[in-house]
């Protein structure tokens, strides 16, 4: 324990460095939200990553790797297109826009492309961004509480806490540069963490020619790319489901707002294929582990989850206990622990932002001085902080069976849903109206709460979309609202 201990002190240690040296670069709000955007493409393109993939990377998906086998490598496919269409064809033109428009959140951009002149698009955008940031970043939180306590022995609620604590210090004091330097630091121990475990556990297993006679013969789905075969439908939708996770890569506001801060479209260039490889080697890397994972601890005819637990998600935790030595495994916790705060942070700017900026400054008091905004951007960005908190808080008690990767998809669902379809409307269609606009957020941040509460838990059909997942029919009729509404109230301008 001392060991881990040790070795987790000197992490947070590195945390708190970039916290503090970051605060001498915030001299505005525009430094408090996009680092004055002046970030080269190393930075920008970890920090996008590390943002994007969070605490379900490291235990989510390893779990789903170790459940579903090799269906789960849909994931990936669907995760390196999603990065792939968002850096080579989205992220210049925004970038471009934002700069031609001075914005430095998502609704100061929305604002300035549709030009009507009211703040109604401001305020319906930041009110949304609030709520599914704050319950993205309690499924983070809870992510924590989780891995404090199946890694070092912690209570959960203690966990939880600690690590809300540590990463509001460096956050609170830094703001989005302290963000994107801490995840670029800990996006870096992700990658090697991740691409380095599956080799080690490669070469723990005497033979290495049986495994995959030894995961067919504990389930044929298992080594079966298309999963649950005996119901080819729901095999299908299972995959959309996993594929369509690559969506919310095309437009959601905490990776996005990384491209309004770097400060060049050269650099776009650059970072695109940093991006791509990272994502590529690292969410292989997670589903591998997995298949691993199953095979070296679970035998014929045993239940998984009960080895593994829910969903598989100890599964990561278990191989690195078992086959590394125990600073090595000191290590890993903080690179588990490095998965989860590299969104929280991220996404507690974000958030802060809409408050602050959209509301506070743009619509309450557009007189307030920049260093008074900056201390308000501050305290907003605790206040939400601590509301996250709650909410997992009051998840843990409530659902004590809940998952790690079904409760952060629903948060970065309900981002995605409602902000994707929109962004890629307004870059790509200039017919797209401002009423077009409202009616896909409206849309898309009505239907991810309807899908998965009204149509998932219907008899018949439900089950196809449980599989399906929120994001893809929200995504959906998300644009088909936003393209009606265009046609029914075209632009005025």
């Amino acid at each position: 324990m001392l060991t881990k201990l040790i070795v987790l002190g000197l992490y947070f240690s590195v945390l708190m460095i970039i916290g503090i040296v970051a605060s001498r670069s915030v001299k505005g709000v525009s430094d408090f939200y996009v680092g004055g955007k002046k970030l080269g493409y190393w930075a920008v393109a970890f920090s996008a990553r590390a943002t994007g993939e969070s605490g379900w990377l490291l235990l989510g998906l390893t779990g789903m790797g170790a459940i579903a086998g090799y269906s789960a490598y849909w994931v990936v496919l669907g995760e390196v297109l999603g990065v792939g269409v968002s850096w080579f064809f989205m992220a210049k033109r925004f970038k471009r826009a934002t700069d031609k428009y001075d914005s430095i959140t998502i609704p100061d951009y929305l604002e300035s492309h549709f030009n009507t002149g009211r703040k109604t698009i401001r305020k319906v955008a930041a009110t949304a961004l609030s709520l599914f940031v704050v319950i993205y970043v309690s499924s983070q939180i809870d992510a924590t509480g989780k891995a404090f306590e199946s890694l070092l022995g912690i209570n959960y609620f203690t966990g939880a806490i600690l690590g809300f604590i540590i990463v509001m210090a460096y956050v609170y004091i830094g703001g989005f540069l302290a963000a994107v330097w801490s995840d670029f630091f800990q996006g870096v121990l992700m990658f090697f963490g991740l691409v380095c475990l599956p080799f080690i556990a490669w070469l723990s297993i005497d033979d290495g020619g049986s495994i995959v006679e030894g995961l067919t013969q504990m389930d044929p789905n298992l080594t079966s790319i298309w999963g649950d075969t005996s119901n080819p439908m729901l095999a299908v939708f299972t995959i959309l489901g996993f594929a369509m996770i690559g969506l919310g890569f095309l437009g959601s506001p905490q990776i996005y707002v990384r491209f309004m801060s770097v400060k060049s479209e050269a650099e776009i260039d650059k970072g695109k294929w940093v991006a791509i490889l990272f994502t590529l080697l690292t969410d292989f890397a997670a589903v591998t582990i997995g298949l691993l994972g199953r095979y070296l601890y679970t035998s014929i005819g045993q239940d998984p989850e009960a080895v593994l637990g829910i969903a598989g998600e100890g599964v990561l935790i278990m191989m690195i206990e078992d086959l590394l030595p125990l600073v090595i495994v000191a290590i890993y916790i903080a690179i588990v622990l490095s998965a989860i705060m590299s969104t929280i942070d991220s996404l507690i700017v974000v958030a802060s932002s809409a408050l602050s900026r959209d509301f506070y400054q743009k619509i309450i008091n557009p007189e307030v001085e920049q260093k008074r905004l900056t201390k308000i951007s501050r305290l907003i960005t605790l206040a939400l902080a601590i509301v996250a908190l709650i909410i997992a808080m009051i998840v843990a008690v409530r659902s004590p069976d809940r998952t790690i990767f079904w409760f952060v998809i629903f948060g970065w669902s309900g981002i995605a849903a409602t902000f994707c379809p929109v962004i890629i409307l307004s870059l790509f269609w200039k017919p797209y109206s401002e009423k077009g606009a409202l009616a896909s957020m409206i849309t898309g941040f009505l239907c991810v709460p309807f899908f998965e509460f009204v149509i998932q838990p219907i008899d018949g059909i439900g089950i196809y979309f449980e599989k399906l997942d929120v994001l893809a029919p929200s995504f959906l009729l998300s644009i088909i609202a936003g393209v009606i509404f265009t046609k029914l109230y075209p632009k005025t301008n």
